[in-house]
């Protein structure tokens, strides 16, 4: 699985030296101290809070719902007030929480590629104002500028971690698809040679499908896709190619059946991979919050203890006393620390006591059974 994740070694020399000088650029400003660190601390806050994903969230959701809407000419025309109001609120708030991102973090902020995505994505929302200032609200391909704003829909991927993992996985699929593609557009090349040689006779060929490169490409991936390839057949069988059936044969099985297939296999195998990454991190990531929950009650309790134990050595109230009080400050949640406890004479002896009420209870039960049972 390991060499899934393995980050091929050769990289360009001029993507190295960027993310060299990146690294220090950051390193730099890391150095410095900011002074509103109280309000850094207070937007960071808020950035992270589940309140301002559910609204973000619906806001991206609603605008998409809105833009669907406004593909019906008639309810843009009647709704048309409520469209610009809902568009000034969807870009500002775009805008927020662009700008807090950026004041939070003013250097790490672009070095995350779904950060980057987003500004993007605010960079796609302001093009049709653009347009619509300086070539006003009549040009040509103003159009093309709001059809790409269904792109406002990926600002999603941000918040979704399950989408981000089946992003990495189709990333990391790149080189073994691209060697899977090379090998199909070779495989495609020569038969698109041998297929314009045999079937794109002027006199009697096929001239619409096999009549020229371009034509024999685009009749090879029909065949490819297993898309309309009885009727591509049926063309060549009315002009008596004896070859033809071999030839498409040969092609559907290696092309479709096996490169395809192949395709196929390498990103579910990788999605598959990543998948189990992701659910390792989640039971990492929950372990790790269990361990500092833990953390945190047990030095509650510790302390509680230590001053439990002062006051029983300055005198004054007796260890059962000390003990009920300790019980009240427990929740049912909480485990249990009873490392001073366990030390001390006093514990030892509650504890052997209620071990010997235990057994007195049990054999008095165990009495009244047989009791009952002779009775009976």
């Amino acid at each position: 699985m390991s060499q899934y994740f393995h980050h091929n070694p050769v990289r360009v020399v001029s993507s190295s030296l960027f993310g060299t000088a990146s690294d220090a650029l950051y390193a730099r400003f890391k150095k410095i101290k900011r002074k509103d660190v109280e309000c850094q601390a207070f937007f960071r806050s808020i950035l992270k809070s589940s309140l301002l994903h559910a609204l973000l969230i619906s806001t991206i959701t609603s605008n998409a719902f809105f833009m669907v809407l406004g593909t019906d000419y008639n309810i843009r025309y009647k709704l048309f007030r409520l469209f610009e109001i809902s568009e000034i609120l969807f870009v500002s708030i775009y805008a927020c929480e662009f700008f807090m991102k950026v004041y939070v973090e003013p250097i790490k902020y672009w070095r995350d590629g779904y950060n980057l995505l987003d500004v993007v994505i605010i960079l796609i929302i302001l093009i049709p104002y653009t347009l619509r200032k300086i070539k006003g609200r009549h040009y040509r391909y103003l159009h093309i500028a709001d059809g790409i704003q269904s792109l406002r829909i990926l600002k999603l991927i941000s918040y979704s971690r399950g989408i981000r993992t089946l992003i990495t996985a189709v990333g990391q699929t790149v080189y073994t698809v691209a060697s899977v593609l090379t090998l199909l557009f070779i495989l495609m090349y020569i038969f698109a040679i041998l297929g314009f040689c045999l079937f794109g006779i002027p006199e009697k060929g096929d001239l619409n499908n096999w009549g020229n490169l371009a034509a024999a490409f685009f009749t090879l991936f029909s065949l490819a896709t297993v898309d309309g390839w009885t009727n591509l057949q049926e063309q060549l069988d009315n002009r008596k190619f004896t070859v033809s059936r071999a030839f498409t044969i040969i092609f559907i099985l290696l092309a479709s059946f096996i490169f395809l297939n192949m395709f196929v296999g390498v990103m579910i195998m990788h999605t598959e991979d990543s998948i189990k990454k992701f659910q390792r991190e989640l039971m990492v990531e929950r372990h790790v919050t269990l361990m500092e929950e833990r953390q945190m009650i047990l030095k509650r309790q510790q302390e509680e203890v230590n001053r439990l134990m002062n006051a029983q050595k300055s005198g004054g109230r007796s260890f059962s006393e000390l003990v009920e009080e300790f019980k009240k400050t427990l929740r049912h949640t909480d485990p249990m620390v009873l490392d001073d406890f366990g030390t001390s004479l006093p514990f030892i002896t509650v504890y052997l006591s209620t071990l010997d009420n235990q057994d007195t209870t049990v054999n008095k039960s165990c009495s009244s059974l047989q009791a009952s049972g002779t009775v009976l």
